[in-house]
């Protein structure tokens, strides 16, 4: 067993402590059972026995493989081996981790199936979990444990599995997993969100030296940068769930229950009216099934309905607009296995893709199994059963397949979210058009990609957003969250403003605003301004504009506006989606060619002055894979006007004969393309938003 002395004696006192806290704070066992007094309502935490057959028949359903996979298809043996003799419990971040994952499937697995092997790796599982001296690798004042992720999700998965695994524990194992909850769960979780609340009385944040984790941040601001993250959010479900767990047979679950609550509601505002989220389609989902798991056990256990502090309904619509499913074959991480790196593991599943904005991977729909059938929402239904897939256990509780559904409707197709990002398209079809605009301010997780673009049809990904970005400067692939690796302006080479990581992944101070957002029967205009992101560290940015003009399905026309107080050279990237291997791209004079195994595109660009194009890759280490791009050079200037009509075609069809032509401040595009006619015409006279024609 990978434990040091250090470690094993922190260990012991730590047990010690909270068997001598379990006498102290939980109720005594009664007199007549020999066991701990119940918890308030005689309702499991999240399902009943009488729902047992409608939950096991939801495990062989075939849209919920994912999850059956997660917990019948557990190797005993080797989860086991891991438990006993790998576990280091001065590793938090990785091997407490998945001892909670092992304890959280195991146990469900057991009470859906009574499997023998599920309970005792359950239970082994249990044990280790409480064996740790800490549940997180954070400190206040260089003493005390805060919980932002590890703690609170050890606290989930012990409340959880206490209800699971009811008396096949003995009562034994169930004081002292109830006393850690006590002890290592729930005061980390008020002590963090007791600092959010109150920043100025925190004695400060650290990182645990004892931890086993390879990179240093600087946390003296996380109580203000934690405020509005998913990592307030879990902390809220864990310390409620663990109130509501221990009412009444603690003196302080009262008092948890309270922060708890608090803290929801003061965090409902981060979603927009709308339900839009900014830290994007990836930690809405983690972010979203927290704020549910403490509303349905609040409302399942003491009858408060807390169920609505968000517009629900709402953000499955946000995640349903967000939605971007591609074509082609699963592409799995080469480094999947490699110990954490700071880079997030992800396995492209083009069924799953998203528009992936900050740092996101692929779109799981377990928030709208419970939003659909709590708020009884047709959408939600749908999304639940058809769009991205089902990734959390949770799902198994509220997925309904014969719940009446509703498809996405035309409100959906041109949407321009609360928090200024745009997304149209013609359906959620693989072989349909998207495309996707990043205005708006900066977010946690965001990157550095005010005014960048996806285009995905014909079921491929054309102008790409790099997925797996470094979560620490550290990382080579930290490069992944500049402007210079999106679909982006650059001024002399040089992105808009973004800080060096120092603090983590937290917000810049890079804005923009939508101008203009206008759309008709078969196109979509937006003119997005990003001259605030950008002057903040190039002085001579006096306009960096962007229009878009979507002629649907396949025709995008993009103009960049770019007014300098000195002459300077800017460059349009246009990066490729290489995960696979399978992305190519070309120049010749100011024409590109990008192409793919489903789908290729055609860009022309026109300028003020004469444009050239040329290929490149982003300047990572070859083990991180080759990121190829386009950039396209307008030579130095203080003023530029660019235009770029590009046009996709299905496989390697050949593509249409668009022109640009200048006359004065008129720039007309026309042509032919997949026998359909194309006329346009920008007028660059306005300052600020181009006057955008469409010839129907």
């Amino acid at each position: 067993m990978s434990t040091n002395r250090r470690t094993f004696l922190k260990t012991s006192v730590a047990l010690a402590a909270s068997a001598s806290f379990a006498r102290f704070a939980l109720a005594q066992p009664s007199a007549h059972t020999g066991k701990a007094a119940p918890a308030p309502g005689s309702r499991g935490l999240l399902f009943d026995s009488a729902d047992l057959p409608r939950l096991r028949a939801n495990l062989q359903d075939p849209r919920c493989a994912e999850i059956r996979g997660k917990l019948l298809g557990l190797d005993h043996g080797a989860e086991r081996r891991f438990l006993r003799e790998e576990l280091r419990l001065n590793n938090c971040a990785q091997d407490l981790l998945r001892a909670r994952q092992i304890l959280e499937h195991a146990a469900l697995a057991f009470a859906l199936t009574e499997s023998g092997d599920a309970l005792t790796t359950a239970r082994l599982a249990l044990q280790r979990i409480c064996e740790y001296p800490r549940w997180d690798y954070f400190l206040e004042g260089g003493t005390e444990t805060i919980g932002f992720q590890r703690a609170p999700e050890a606290t989930l998965a012990v409340c959880f599995a206490l209800d699971w695994l009811g008396d096949r524990l003995t009562d034994e194992e169930r004081r002292t997993a109830e006393a850690q909850v006590a002890s290592k769960g729930a005061p980390p979780c008020y002590r963090s969100l007791y600092g959010m609340k109150y920043p100025d009385r925190v004695r400060g944040w650290t990182m645990d030296p004892d931890e086993h984790f390879p990179y240093t941040f600087d946390l003296k601001r996380w109580p203000l940068i934690l405020n509005a993250t998913n990592l307030k959010v879990i902390p809220i479900a864990a310390l409620g769930i663990a109130a509501i767990c221990l009412k009444g047979r603690h003196p302080d679950a009262d008092k948890w229950l309270e922060m708890a609550r608090q803290s929801a509601r003061a965090f409902s505002t981060m979603y927009g009216l709308d339900g839009a989220y900014d830290e994007g389609a990836g930690y809405w989902g983690y972010t979203t099934q927290h704020l549910i798991l403490f509303a349905e056990v609040l409302h399942r256990k003491l009858g408060i309905d807390d169920r609505k502090l968000i517009n629900y309904p709402g953000t499955i619509r946000y995640a349903v607009a967000m939605s971007m499913p591609c074509g082609g074959k699963v592409v799995s991480d080469p480094h999947d296995k490699v110990p954490y790196n700071g880079v997030p593991k992800v396995t492209y599943d083009p069924a799953r893709d998203m528009v992936n904005f900050s740092d996101a991977g692929g779109m799981d729909m377990t928030s709208a199994t419970w939003v659909g059938h709590t708020a009884d929402d047709p959408l939600s239904n749908y999304a639940a059963k058809h769009i991205g897939s089902l990734r959390e256990f949770q799902a198994l509780f509220w997925y309904r397949p014969d719940a009446p559904e509703t498809p996405p409707g035309n409100d959906l197709l041109d949407v321009r979210l609360s928090n200024d990002w745009v997304i149209s398209r013609t359906g959620w079809k693989p072989e349909d058009g998207v495309v996707a605009l990043r205005s708006g301010g900066p977010s946690n997780h965001e990157h550095a990609d005010r005014n960048s673009v996806i285009f995905k049809v014909h079921g491929e990904r054309l102008f790409h957003d790099p997925f797996k970005a470094g979560y620490s400067p550290a990382t080579p692939r930290w490069l992944l969250r500049q402007t210079e690796a999106h679909t982006a302006v650059l001024l002399d080479g040089r992105g808009h403003q973004y800080h060096h990581g120092e603090e983590g992944t937290n917000a810049s101070w890079a804005s923009a605003r939508i101008a203009d957002f206008r759309s008709g029967p078969g196109w979509l205009t937006v003119t997005s301004d990003a001259t605030e992101a950008y002057a903040l560290v190039h002085p001579q940015a006096k306009r960096v504009a962007r229009t878009l003009l979507f002629l649907k399905p396949d025709v995008l026309v993009i103009v960049d506006r770019i007014r300098l107080a000195s002459a300077l050279p800017v460059q349009l990237r246009f990066q490729v989606f290489n995960e696979d291997g399978r992305g190519r791209a070309a120049c010749d004079g100011a024409r590109f060619t990008i192409q793919r195994p489903l789908a290729g595109l055609h860009g022309l660009c026109v300028g003020l002055a004469p444009l050239t194009a040329r290929t490149g890759l982003l300047a990572l280490p070859q083990e991180e894979g080759q990121y190829p791009y386009v950039e396209v050079v307008s030579p130095a200037a203080a003023d530029h006007l660019i235009v770029t009509a590009s046009t996709a075609v299905p496989g390697e069809a050949k593509v249409g004969n668009l022109s640009v032509v200048r006359k004065g401040n008129i720039w007309r595009i026309t042509g032919v393309h997949l026998s359909r006619s194309i006329d346009a015409s920008i007028d660059s006279t306005p300052d600020d938003v181009p006057v955008v024609s469409v010839e129907s």
